[in-house]
């Protein structure tokens, strides 16, 4: 009688292209695990004395495919991707921080950040934490001795206010303190904060780097590869690990990057110029000439690109919400940097921050974060243009 045991288990693990087929598209490598001859080669492979991989939450081939994309995006030395963009930020801080050391954040930043570092590292973990105004504030009379991270986002969020990165930068490594900068709202098509001097920049790869809302991720690019071992061996050890698919996939989205974001960020140029001189609402964007941060963004984004976030003041959360009903091709989406355009209140965005806390950062209720998509921006004029008639605004 046939047994195919051996045949199963053992048969279709090579591939053999040939010297002159080379893929157009990289294939995925779905392994968890890597065969060595000899026990000399995986010690080897171990020590990384020989290129290759062991096993798969060490890294993927199809992993470092997207890695390679995203360092020479930012101009890094090196980058990790993750399973989220929480666990990049968490992984980078968790990296440079232990209990009884001093981190000075921005006041507005992402609703889940703000928890992780003011309740989670602060509460759980003995760190302190200074919330700070980057705009306004005296950062340097914020520094201790025990200072090792300062936190912030290139385009905050939801207020869409832009940081002065290399004046940040430049104080903060004058008291021995790791810049971390979250540009998810930016991308490094429109702002390379390690060009500023920032160390660590960490993306929510979620939004707009994978923009086709079937991926969750993250991404940390590194300005100096001797900071890489600690925040690979916080990935590596607590296991927040991403598969070779969502890698995969997360390559594919990448190859179209500035395509999109040159669209995004024309079409919310158009919204906001509609919005604020057309309606005479309150409007934030660095795009337009009438924001505090449209010199500093000129200088500091690419091409004359401010992004593709927005945020539109309507004064109260019933407003927010009344927009929202009227809204047609425009849908309300607890997420954002999509093909399609969508909104988001600041209720949901900041969620992790008390009614008190979201006041105390100037971050109001009737302030609807809107992302704008890919369609036609005359169609998504039209539509803010009829529920805006429709609700009297």
């Amino acid at each position: 009688m046939k047994k195919f045991g051996t045949e199963l288990t053992h048969l279709g693990t090579r591939v053999d292209l040939g010297k002159q087929a080379i893929p157009k598209v990289a294939p995925i490598v779905m392994s968890g695990a890597f065969e060595f001859d000899t026990p000399e080669d995986l010690e080897a492979a171990n020590r990384d004395e020989i290129t290759g991989y062991s096993y798969g939450r060490d890294g993927s081939v199809t992993n470092d495919c997207a890695r390679d994309i995203l360092t020479a995006l930012d101009g890094g030395e090196v980058s990790e991707i993750f399973p989220s963009g929480m666990a990049a930020i968490s992984c980078a801080l968790m990296a440079f921080l232990k209990s009884g050391d001093h981190i000075i954040m921005s006041s507005v930043v992402f609703g889940t950040t703000y928890n992780l570092i003011v309740w989670q590292l602060s509460k759980r973990y003995g760190i302190e934490v200074d919330v700070v105004d980057m705009l306004a504030d005296d950062l340097e009379s914020h520094f201790k001795p025990n200072t090792k991270v300062v936190y912030l986002e290139s385009i905050s969020n939801p207020m869409v206010a832009v940081a002065d990165l290399e004046r940040i930068s430049k104080i903060a490594h004058r008291h021995g303190a790791k810049v971390i900068v979250d540009s998810t709202f930016a991308t490094p098509i429109v702002c390379r904060p390690i060009d500023f001097g920032v160390d660590i920049v960490v993306y929510s790869a979620t939004k707009f780097l994978n923009g086709h809302s079937d991926l969750i991720c993250g991404a940390a690019v590194i300005k100096d590869k001797a900071d890489f071992k600690d925040i690979a061996d916080q990935r590596r050890i607590f296991g927040r690990n991403i598969g070779p698919f969502d890698a995969f996939l997360l390559t594919r989205s990448l190859r179209t990057l500035e395509v999109r974001m040159h669209v995004h960020c024309a079409s919310a140029m158009k919204l906001a110029l509609y919005l604020s001189e057309d309606r005479g609402l309150n409007v934030l964007y660095s795009g337009l000439e009438s924001s505090p941060f449209h010199e500093l963004a000129k200088r500091q984004f690419n091409e004359g690109m401010f992004g593709g976030m927005l945020n539109l003041d309507l004064g109260t959360y019933e407003n927010v919400m009344n927009l929202a009903r009227h809204l047609k091709l425009v849908k309300l989406v607890p997420s954002l940097g999509f093909f399609t355009t969508t909104i988001s209140d600041t209720r949901t965005s900041h969620s992790s921050m008390s009614a008190d806390e979201r006041k105390k950062c100037g971050i109001g209720d009737g302030m609807l974060r809107i992302s704008v998509g890919l369609e036609n921006s005359d169609d998504i004029i039209q539509d803010f243009a009829q529920a805006l008639n429709a609700i009297g605004q």
